[in-house]
């Protein structure tokens, strides 16, 4: 344990300082300080020692040369319980030092921004702070240190209840989180500098650097005997959703949210999706978010039993009142009406997530055994002027409108994906199959409502005419594909012999 006779406080986030250093003072600790925090300090009614009068150095350099003095470092370095280090405090006058206060210079604000300059980037890395903050990390059996805001209540109440003492395990805990924030903050200074002056390889990093803390620990992984955790450093999407109700999140449950999350972003009207074991089984759109999750949840209402649900504007009571008939196992909306919780409150198990806008550039990262694969996100959007009729047959523009759609969800399916669709409405879904024409096979057989003037959705190319009339059997009348097979013409050709209208891409979806 620690006694806490002399602070110094030296901080960027000034977030309660003035309170905290008063709560100090009245236990009677002396408080060394620098800079803007001493002002702070003292317009605040705190009494405090400038830290140059400490060093016998005046602050220089800009306020780069503060606290890297032997006067401050060998106060804070100095074990109590070492004479040898005690005698050199005392024959060289430096005083001890049992509590350091410090925040860092705010770099990852700063490399945030749009356009940040290198001059920007090179001032706002902060140095003495990590040295003291490491330096009372390293001897923290006797120096506390105190890195964030949130902490102060508690030493203050700690240092009251124990007479101005702070126990061996705060001391230990207070040096763990010291240490991961030093860790995390020359992190991101490497990885934003590692961009400066070098050509980054399609967006991707030179290095890749995953760090972040345990958010939610989860009862399973995808199977009971596997051990599972949600880890985030992020705001936003669903990782930093709000859940407003409902049983523990499960890891398969996260996946499919997120499943669902992604999939109900592509659209800009009232939008609902319907995902199982991550893959849709209802999609549309429609003027009204209620009359969206009709037209999805009739699509496949068998495989939305026990589904997650995703929606693009605040889920309303009408919409919750459809949602009430079936069991639904999560939601995702950017917010609900306060008449949805009445309606839903009585289903304890249903998980209702509040879900605020993630950034859509993040990068993806999977692992494999022995290493990551990262690869950009797939934000791609369809303008139907990139795309080229190849058949003789143009599509009518409601079969533009269901062309287009289905793309938009059969982006979100996995491969071999199949989309059957109408305008505004996926009809049915074929995912997965080792063989494109299997899943043209499964999406027909899984179809609930008629397929009859239907468009067809690929997300890869057709190595064969096979999945064109397989299709065609069905009632399809279009097909969107990315095109890129050495047998386009074949293809091209088995459509204008069915008389259906075909229109090429150029881009494939795939999604493993």
């Amino acid at each position: 344990m620690a006694l806490i006779k002399r602070a110094l406080i030296s901080v960027t986030d000034k977030t309660g300082i003035v309170e905290f250093a008063a709560g100090l003072r009245d236990l009677g600790v002396d408080i060394i300080s620098t800079g803007g925090t001493a002002r702070a300090l003292h317009e605040g009614g705190v009494a405090v020692r400038e830290v140059s009068e400490v060093t016998g150095f005046p602050e220089m350099l800009d306020g780069r040369l503060k606290t890297i003095n032997p006067r401050i470092a060998g106060g804070v370095l100095a074990m109590r319980a070492n004479p040898e280090h005690m005698r050199s405090l005392e024959e060289h006058k430096i005083p001890a030092i049992d509590m350091v206060v410090v925040n860092l210079y705010a770099f990852e604000k700063v490399a945030s921004k749009q356009g940040a300059s290198m001059h920007e980037l090179i001032e706002n890395i902060d140095i003495g702070g990590p040295t003291l903050i490491r330096a009372a990390a390293k001897n923290y059996q006797d120096v506390a240190v105190v890195a964030s805001p949130e902490d102060y209540a508690a030493i203050l109440q700690e240092l009251h209840e124990r007479k101005g003492e702070l126990s061996e395990p705060t001391l230990w805990r207070l040096a763990q989180k010291a240490f991961a924030l030093t860790a995390a903050y020359d992190r991101a200074i490497s990885t934003r500098l590692s961009r400066v002056g070098a050509e980054e390889e399609r967006g991707l990093p030179a290095f890749l650097d995953i760090r972040a803390p345990r958010a939610l620990d989860l009862r399973y992984g995808e199977n009971p005997h596997q051990s599972a955790a949600l880890y985030t450093n992020r705001r936003g999407g669903i990782a930093g959703a709000e859940q407003l109700q409902g049983k523990e999140l499960s890891y398969n449950n996260l996946v499919d949210l997120d499943a669902a999350w992604q999939l109900i972003q592509e659209f800009h009207q009232p939008a609902s999706a319907i995902i199982k074991h991550t893959n849709p089984c209802g999609c549309a759109e429609a003027d009204t978010l209620s009359e969206s999750y009709r037209r999805a949840f009739e699509a496949d209402p068998v495989s939305a039993y026990g589904g997650v649900l995703a929606f693009n504007r605040t889920l309303d009571e009408e919409t919750a009142r459809e949602i009430a008939k079936t069991f639904i196992e999560a939601i995702a909306a950017p917010d609900y009406e306060p008449g949805v919780r009445t309606v839903l409150g009585g289903k304890k198990n249903l998980r209702m997530l509040k879900v605020d806008p993630a950034p859509a550039d993040e990068p993806v990262v999977k692992s494999i055994s022995g290493g990551y694969l990262v690869q950009t996100a797939d934000t791609h959007r369809l303008d139907r002027a990139d795309c080229q009729v190849k058949t003789e047959r143009a599509p009518t523009e409601e079969e533009w409108h269901a062309l287009l759609f289905g793309w938009k969800v059969c982006k979100h399916v996995k491969s071999n994906a199949i989309v059957y669709a109408r305008a505004g409405q996926a009809i049915s879904v074929g995912a997965g199959q080792m063989s494109r024409v299997d899943s043209v096979k499964v999406g027909a057989m899984k179809a609930v409502l008629p397929l009859q003037g239907t468009v067809l959705a690929s997300d890869a190319f057709f190595p064969f005419p096979d999945g064109v009339e397989e299709a065609a059997k069905h009632g399809i009348t279009a097909v969107i594909q990315p095109g890129g097979s050495v047998r386009d013409d074949d293809v091209v050709a088995a459509a204008n012999k069915l008389g259906l209208a075909m229109v090429f891409t150029g881009v494939r979806h795939f999604r493993h």
